[in-house]
């Protein structure tokens, strides 16, 4: 069991050196976005190859889920990304360290993204060392699950993408399709990925125990790098938008208030 949680920690580590070399060569941090879910698919790969059991139904079934949510959105953040230059986020960060940001990069940046990576594929690692009796309830529950996140995710990314390639959106506020019940379809989509996952990995020996991973996601898309980190002055680049928060939840789906 151990060698998954070592050879996938490792996998990353050289992953991430590798990204961050490239980064600073190309002076763009944002290709470690584009890894993120290409990251996933990748500890999911990494399963058949160290996994006593990678053959075993709920092991394929975890890692066909992993790897389709991950390579979808890989391609998407890469799509998105084309032609655009570095994040502003990462552009910020280079202003505030200056000649510095080579080297702080590598552990604010790269290392910290592999170690949240590594630690919120713990379900998918579990599940791949020992992945309990036939499949059953508990799995049917968190394809579900996962399945209304990946759709959600998928859905809100395209909806989005579609309103900003129009030149007449460019100040205007996406208040249409899912992002009329949630200002953030794709975040929620996300987290309901990772809850999916972790409900599938409840019928492993080990899996209860991988609980703080969905948990640490949820608390990322809920406080840190997800909702407060995208509307953080959002009222005052979109007109409307402060009457689009007003009346639109913002994370769990529900109608439009009126009025």
């Amino acid at each position: 069991m151990t060698e998954i949680f070592g050879t996938t920690a490792a996998m990353l580590s050289v992953c991430m050196i590798g990204l961050w070399i490239w980064s600073v060569a190309l002076r763009n941090a944002s290709i470690v976005d584009v890894f993120w879910g290409v990251g996933f698919a990748l500890v999911a790969a990494n399963g058949f190859c160290w996994g006593h059991a990678s053959t075993a139904p709920r092991s394929l079934l975890i890692s066909a889920m992993v790897a389709l949510w991950g390579l979808r959105l890989g391609a998407h953040l890469l799509l998105r990304n084309a032609g655009h230059g570095e994040d502003p986020r990462y552009v910020a960060m280079r202003r505030r360290w200056g000649a510095r940001f080579w080297w702080v990069s590598f552990f604010t940046v790269f290392a910290l993204q592999g170690a949240i990576l590594w630690f919120v594929s713990l379900p998918i690692q579990v599940v791949q060392a020992a992945p309990g009796g036939p499949l059953g309830g508990w799995d049917a529950v968190g394809v579900a699950v996962w399945l209304v996140g990946l759709v959600f995710e998928s859905v809100g990314d395209l909806q989005l993408a579609r309103f900003k390639a129009d030149p007449g959106n460019a100040s205007s506020v996406m208040d249409r399709g899912l992002w009329r019940y949630t200002r953030h379809p794709n975040y929620f989509g996300d987290f309901c990925v990772w809850w999916g996952l972790f409900i599938v990995a409840l019928s492993a020996p080990l899996g209860p125990y991988t609980l703080a991973s969905p948990a640490l996601m949820a608390f990322l898309l809920l406080r840190v790098s997800g909702v407060p980190l995208l509307e953080r002055g959002m009222s005052e680049r979109r007109p409307g938008y402060a009457d689009y928060i007003r009346r639109t939840s913002a994370f769990f789906p529900r109608p439009p208030r009126r009025g």
